[in-house]
């Protein structure tokens, strides 16, 4: 008599989730001298689904009891059943090829029906679809299966939906690169703060709209730099040097930054910040915030008093890169392990060196060239792009008592 061959069957459960569905399962493939393959779950708003991936030697005959046995124990717990041949299906699946990040107050059906629809007519294969935030904004991560040659086509049409739809959408590449990010760096006029540190001290010297004025031009790299830079300095001569302390404990961080910076403290970054602002102002800053790396202008000052001048290198764009690159070798991490956030064209550089590169509330010629551009007014949603939930989070910050989500007024 010839032992039977072997064969492989994929089961899936369905139904509302309770206790006790996959101990009923198991407990009858466990007498049936069945191999496990593969088992994956998930559960939505409580409804289950498992799939469970067996290969058993069987005849006919046992086969049919196999699946008696186990419609009867499910069946017997108020769940669904199906059982199905799975000789040719892979064990594994391969792995997707990149992540798309869909972020929006909120998401309606058909911004994401849009992304869905792009996807398909590229023949992009969606692998898993899954939630990363309910707040501050709604976030869906779906990774995908690109074929190959196809990225630039995909990314211009993601970044046409989200231009015509009103919400952020990112990509990525999916691969060990993007959960090995090991240092990052924010701007900080901005970005890391809300406001500019300059126009701040220039409304002090009663020199305000003019510098503003000129610190719009220079975002949008209408002017160069450090030409502008010395221009708005000058602005500054004769003010106290006591105007820096003041204007120091006037800084309001962007919404979502303390978060951010807990949780990748959490998760062993080594963080940085790098402006074309002052570092009389920003260190006391990067102190309280517990920052690894500073890199500013600094204003010189003589007898107390504000000269209108720089002392050493401007950091400017290129200055801005320098000091990435910098930061990254005194950690000891390669560029393709960082990560640079901005919003101005002096930060063009910086995020073209860095491994992922943001555009946060960014200038259109820093959108232009940024791996990632997001557009709503809170730091917390560059977590997201970085595969970090809202759930692990909120529940780091439980475990330290910290948990507390602020009324967001509706738009």
């Amino acid at each position: 008599m010839s032992t039977p061959r072997k064969v492989s069957a994929l089961i899936t459960v369905t139904g509302v989730d309770k206790p006790g569905v996959t101990s009923a399962l198991f407990e009858v493939l466990s007498g049936q001298r069945v191999e496990l393959l593969n088992v994956e779950q998930v559960v939505i708003r409580g409804r289950l689904t498992l799939g469970v991936l067996v290969r058993a030697a069987m005849d006919e005959a046992q086969g049919k009891a196999l699946r008696q046995a186990v419609e009867a124990a499910i069946h017997g717990v108020g769940l669904d059943v199906s059982i199905e041949r799975s000789d040719d299906l892979p064990i594994i699946r391969e792995p997707s090829t990149h992540t798309i990040v869909v972020l929006g107050r909120p998401i309606t059906a058909d911004a994401f029906g849009a992304v869905a629809r792009e996807v398909a007519a590229l023949g992009v294969n969606i692998d898993l679809i899954r939630g990363v935030s309910d707040y501050p904004v709604t976030g869906l991560e779906l990774r995908v299966s690109v074929p190959p040659g196809i990225d630039g086509q995909l990314q211009a049409a993601l970044t046409r939906v989200a231009v015509d739809a009103g919400v952020d959408v990112a990509m990525e590449d999916y691969t060990l690169s993007r959960r090995a990010k090991r240092l990052i760096v924010f701007d900080v006029d901005s970005t890391l703060i809300q406001g500019e540190v300059i126009e701040m001290l220039a409304a002090r010297a009663g020199a305000q709209d003019a510098v503003a004025a000129i610190t719009d031009a220079a975002m949008r790299g209408e002017l160069d730099f450090a030409a502008s830079l010395r221009q708005r300095v000058a602005a500054l001569a004769g003010l106290p040097a006591g105007v820096l302390g003041e204007v120091g404990e006037q800084l309001e961080l962007t919404p979502g930054a303390r978060t951010t910076l807990r949780t990748l403290r959490r998760l062993g970054y080594h963080v940085g910040v790098v402006s074309g602002g002052f570092r009389q102002v920003i260190e006391p800053l990067a102190h309280e915030l517990m920052l690894d790396f500073v890199a500013a202008n600094e204003l010189e000052i003589v007898d107390g008093t504000i000269t209108g001048r720089l002392v050493g290198p401007i950091i400017d764009r290129a200055g801005k890169a320098k000091a990435l690159r910098d930061f990254a070798h005194q950690a000891g991490v390669p560029l393709e392990q960082t990560v640079a956030v901005g919003d101005g064209a002096n930060d063009i550089d910086m995020l073209t060196a860095a491994g992922l590169g943001v555009a946060f509330n960014a200038k259109p010629a820093l959108r232009e060239v940024a791996d990632a551009s997001l557009t709503y007014p809170y730091l917390d949603t560059v977590l997201f792009l970085l595969g970090v939930t809202r759930g692990e989070i909120e529940a780091a910050d439980a475990v330290d008592g910290m948990v507390r989500r602020v009324e967001i007024p509706p738009e």
